[in-house]
């Protein structure tokens, strides 16, 4: 699934493309958004802005109509210019967006929905969403407080609740526990609170990393040894996401994995630079 990183960039691009021009096509192989454009009508309208809020994509148009997306596993949104070919096959085609210089397109995407300021506002999984952790205006001390009074989660699930913190996904939570020294099955209220607090930064120093102009399209949160080229190989990325055997970065230990939580969310660790405490061990095994 994309993360907060990935959507951040797409609203982005999504933003400089479409902002302030003209709509002057739509078309959808959705009933419910095809309802909408014949009642209320899309073209004619110009495109506000487009926004990520965590794993949500935002696009405003005037007279208060908001297109809102979740790409999910499988979605994504792409922009070309009229009459160039796409990379995707027609079949996968949900939405196009024209305006006179750039048509976005819509890939898969699962969920799309219409909504007036008022609807979202009431939108179920939007409503509850905790701070977006690429925001510029996310607050920390927020975050570690929501993070503290889930205190019966385990901390790789906790990340992972988008109502406690906006944005990250099943890559950034391993590498985040990782980078942060904490095993992520060790449940939240037992933690110290510089370590609450390592956990929060950590997840923001990544995804801004990975949001920033120059990051590309791949996430990195390792930066090992590189080329003569002077860019990264594609197996030095990241610390222990999709690294299960390998040796440990920083101690040699083989990484190990196992699902997580409800979702089943495979969670990636080192158990020697992420042990679980002693204490914590035997509660667990009690």
């Amino acid at each position: 699934m994309p993360e907060g990183d990935t959507l951040f960039r797409t609203a982005r691009t999504l933003h400089r493309a479409l902002a302030g021009e003209l709509v002057t096509a739509f078309d959808s192989v959705l009933p419910k958004l095809t309802r909408v454009d014949f009642d209320s009508g899309i073209t004619g309208r110009t495109v506000e802005k487009v926004q990520s809020q965590g794993k949500w994509l935002l696009t405003h148009f005037s007279g208060d109509l908001i297109l809102l997306s979740h790409m999910l596993m499988s979605g994504s949104w792409h922009i070309y210019r009229p009459g160039e070919a796409w990379q995707r096959r027609a079949v996968d085609m949900r939405i196009v967006l024209k305006t006179e210089k750039i048509w976005a397109v819509a890939f898969n995407v699962p969920i799309a929905e219409f909504h007036t300021s008022d609807t979202l506002r009431r939108r179920e999984g939007l409503r509850k969403l905790g701070p977006d952790i690429l925001a510029p205006q996310f607050d920390p001390p927020q975050s570690i407080a929501s993070l503290r009074a889930n205190g019966d989660l385990e901390v790789g699930v906790a990340l992972l609740t988008q109502s406690i913190i906006a944005g990250l996904g099943n890559i950034f939570k391993s590498e985040t526990c990782f980078a942060s020294g904490v095993n992520p099955f060790r449940l939240i209220n037992t933690l110290r609170v510089d370590e609450v607090n390592r956990l929060v930064s950590t997840a923001r120093k990544f995804l801004l990393a990975n949001a920033a102009e120059t990051s590309g399209d791949r996430i990195t949160t390792y930066a090992g040894l590189r080329s003569t080229t002077g860019r990264a190989h594609g197996d030095e990325r990241l610390w222990v996401y999709g690294r299960r055997g390998e040796p440990c970065r920083q101690c040699g230990t083989p990484i190990e994995s196992r699902k997580q939580g409800i979702a089943a969310r495979t969670t990636f660790w080192c158990p020697c630079c992420q042990p679980m405490p002693a204490a914590t061990s035997a509660h667990r095994s009690g």
